[in-house]
């Protein structure tokens, strides 16, 4: 089979490898992989920012959908012929998380999704919707899990809250989609007006362009009516964190989820006592939390938004396009075509 691997950190060092097929063990199934999505992680993976201690070779890509093609002994989750995504962590089957559950992360710890066929434990494999493309589903679980998490575990969301999403990548468009079905309202930044026009098409209420206007915080004080969100989606870092707290209201809540910019500003702690801020980091969830998310998608319909399906020969063009930002919801690569 091919695969991509990791041999050396940075882009241009990903290589394309020829490996064994692999072989299910006791309570392992094969998948062959029809599709991959990019993630930013992704992209710090490669370039050896994520983990710079890496073992390596390392496949890459924590997010894939594929069919189960065989079996090992004692599985009976699933069957081959059935289609699935694996879990981010392949740990973390449910409850709250501990270091044990966060380890294994797929593309990290163990080999991840980039290859024709993978190995995964039977635990670590959730059937997607089944109106679900094998182009949408890899979508699933790293952003549409984490979004799910921020509206639902940190926002405890419900009908007529406030959201604040920041930008239009992956977690932000799912955050978008999973609050509007929720019943909320959402308020959103970008750097692109074109941008924050697909995003109005979704169900985004109203934008923002932050580099014309970049006390975006003072705009979402307006648009609440000066209470603030219920919930910012902050996938920025430290260089939007304290505007996140300045645009949620006294009591809401901050998701902190990305690490995309850096600050000189120190973390406003007061601001954080006197608003009575609820912080949660989110890192993805577990097998329960894709299942639970799986189940609303299927109810709703929810399409994920695939903004582009390249080749596989062109994993390189993938992480340049994540690289440069300019993408709109999710990069997906074909494996299969």
């Amino acid at each position: 089979m091919k695969a991509w691997r990791i041999a050396s950190f940075g882009i241009d060092n990903l290589e394309q490898a020829t490996l064994p097929d692999p072989e299910p063990r006791p309570g392992e199934v094969v998948v062959r992989v029809h599709a991959v999505s990019w993630n930013y992680r992704d992209l710090r993976m490669v370039q050896g920012l994520y983990n710079p201690k890496m073992q390596l070779p390392r496949i890459p890509c924590s997010d894939g959908a594929g069919e189960v093609v065989a079996v090992g002994e004692g599985v009976t989750r699933v069957k081959v012929g059935d289609r699935v995504c694996g879990i981010f962590m392949q740990n973390w089957i449910e409850g709250e998380p501990d270091a044990a559950k966060q380890r294994g992360a797929l593309g990290g710890d163990i080999d991840g999704m980039l290859a024709e066929r993978v190995v995964l434990r039977e635990q670590g494999v959730v059937q997607f919707p089944e109106f679900l493309t094998y182009e949408e589903a890899p979508t699933l679980p790293c952003a549409a899990v984490t979004a799910w998490n921020a509206l639902v575990r940190a926002g405890r969301i419900k009908a007529g809250d406030t959201v604040v999403i920041l930008g239009t990548g992956g977690v932000s468009i799912f955050a978008l989609q999973f609050a509007k079905m929720m019943g909320a309202r959402v308020l959103g930044t970008s750097s692109s007006d074109a941008k924050l026009e697909r995003a109005k098409a979704l169900g985004l209420d109203a934008g923002v362009n932050y580099r014309e206007h970049p006390e975006w915080d003072r705009w979402v004080m307006e648009q609440t009516g000066g209470r603030g969100a219920d919930l910012v989606v902050e996938v920025g870092g430290a260089g939007t964190f304290n505007r996140s707290v300045r645009a949620t209201r006294i009591g809401g809540a901050v998701a902190q989820i990305g690490v995309l910019s850096e600050s000189s500003e120190g973390v406003q702690i007061p601001l954080l006592l006197h608003k009575q801020i609820r912080l949660r980091g989110i890192y993805v969830g577990s097998r329960a939390d894709f299942e639970m998310m799986n189940r609303a998608i299927q109810q709703h319909k929810l399409k994920p938004v695939v903004d582009e399906v390249l080749s596989f020969n062109a994993a390189g063009e993938a992480l340049r396009r994540m690289q440069s930002a300019t993408h709109f919801g999710k990069l997906v690569t074909s494996v299969t075509h």
